[in-house]
């Protein structure tokens, strides 16, 4: 069978001056005798295994290992390098035999064994956690393992990686995290505080680190800068600021995860809009629930706050001290001259105008601060109350 080859290029026709007699090539020289030097890889390789005694399967399991070694000696292995932190947590086993159906009920930092990183783990220790379920629970592992169970939980790690890559899904999530959920409830009272042998020490141990939870929802800045509960050595002026600040707490909080789909299968638009009413009355409802909750918080912080006590007790000893101070000056000027007293009492008259302008000044700032607490609460209720209003009204045309 003929072979033909396509060389690329066209051979060219010898020219009229070529002579197929007449030779150019040089004539060939004389052999010479030449030693030859072993030399590269190959040989290098054949003189260690030669001088180790070694066969060629025992010489890769020993390559494999000095390999091996020096990828632990630079931190290549065992996750040193590229863990970032993300350890090997172990999957409890309510969490491996997990319904994937029901994926959002389940601690989705759980599931990806970052627990103990949660809303601070980041977009690249997320990817390695990712990764390090799939290798350990990917189906077609557990398949050449014998294991013949079902791909449930990996379903559910799926659905975790892509809750916690999504910035908004993983802010909804964040917001009803179920382990800050379960703190919720336990939370400091009035009485733990005041029985406690050192209520001063109690006060900051009990209330402080709740305070420092909840700055992780503060909506009007950054966690860092949310003001810290502080000591006993606080001023008024950073005791009254503090305080301030959270009476006017804004949190981003929201509820979207608990939000009920719609029926499946169901194309009716007046489905979708009774849904999305009654998904938006339950989110309202929640956050006012969650607004209540801070505030008793507040409240019961502040009735128990040793510095509230302090700051009262000092002001109650500077008027005293100012009683006694115009007693004694009133004795005084009884020896004085009526030029003199006139001058002190023009003096005591301008102080006093000064002092009440202040007071007064701080009861309007006091008052208004407290009129928009209560407006802003006044609003959420009437805006819970018109939603549970509006969800009455669509069940009722729904129901009909």
């Amino acid at each position: 069978m003929t072979t033909f080859i396509d060389l690329g290029f066209n051979l060219t026709a010898p020219g009229p001056a070529f002579d197929p007699s007449s030779s150019t090539t040089t004539p060939i020289t004389k052999p010479k005798e030449a030693t030859l030097i072993a030399a590269g890889a190959s040989y290098l390789a054949y003189a260690q295994r030669t001088l180790a005694q070694r066969s060629f399967e025992e010489d890769d399991a020993h390559r494999a290992e000095q390999t091996k070694l020096g990828l632990q000696e630079r931190g290549v292995l065992n996750g040193i390098e590229d863990d970032l932190g993300v350890g090997d947590e172990e999957e409890s086993p309510d969490l491996l035999t997990a319904d994937p159906k029901k994926w959002k009920d389940l601690d989705q930092y759980a599931v990806l064994g970052l627990s103990h990183l949660r809303y601070r783990a980041t977009d690249e220790q997320i990817k390695i956690a990712h990764r390090k379920k799939v290798l350990k629970h990917h189906p077609d592992k557990k398949a050449n393992q014998g294991d013949s169970n079902d791909d449930a939980f990996f379903k559910c790690i799926q659905k975790a990686y892509e809750v916690l890559l999504h910035p908004e899904r993983r802010r909804q999530f964040d917001s009803i995290d179920p382990y800050y959920v379960d703190l919720e409830d336990d939370v400091p009272t009035a009485e733990s505080v005041e029985r406690a042998k050192d209520p001063e020490k109690a006060f900051f141990q009990k209330f402080g680190p709740v305070f420092e939870r909840e700055a992780h929802f503060c909506a009007s800045c950054p966690e860092e800068e949310v003001p810290k509960l502080g000591t006993m050595s606080s001023t008024k002026e950073e005791v009254e600021a503090f305080y301030d600040f959270w009476y006017n707490f804004d949190s981003w909080r929201t509820f979207e995860w608990f939000d009920k789909e719609v029926n499946e299968g169901s194309n009716s638009r007046d489905d979708k809009r009774y849904t999305e009413k009654k998904n938006k009355n339950e989110r309202a409802r929640r956050k006012k629930d969650d607004n209540t909750r801070l505030r008793t918080f507040i409240d019961t912080a502040l009735s128990v706050d040793p510095r509230i006590k302090k700051i009262k007790q000092q002001e109650k000893e500077a008027r005293e001290q100012k009683q006694k101070a115009r007693q004694g000056g009133r004795a005084a000027q009884a020896k004085l001259s009526p030029k003199e007293k006139a001058e002190l009492e023009k003096k005591a008259k301008e102080e006093e105008a000064k002092k009440k302008a202040e007071e007064e000044e701080a009861r309007r700032a006091e008052k208004k601060a407290r009129d928009a607490a209560k407006k802003k609460a006044k609003r959420a209720e009437k805006a819970a109350a018109e939603a549970a209003a509006a969800g009455g009204s669509a069940e009722g045309a729904a129901a009909a």
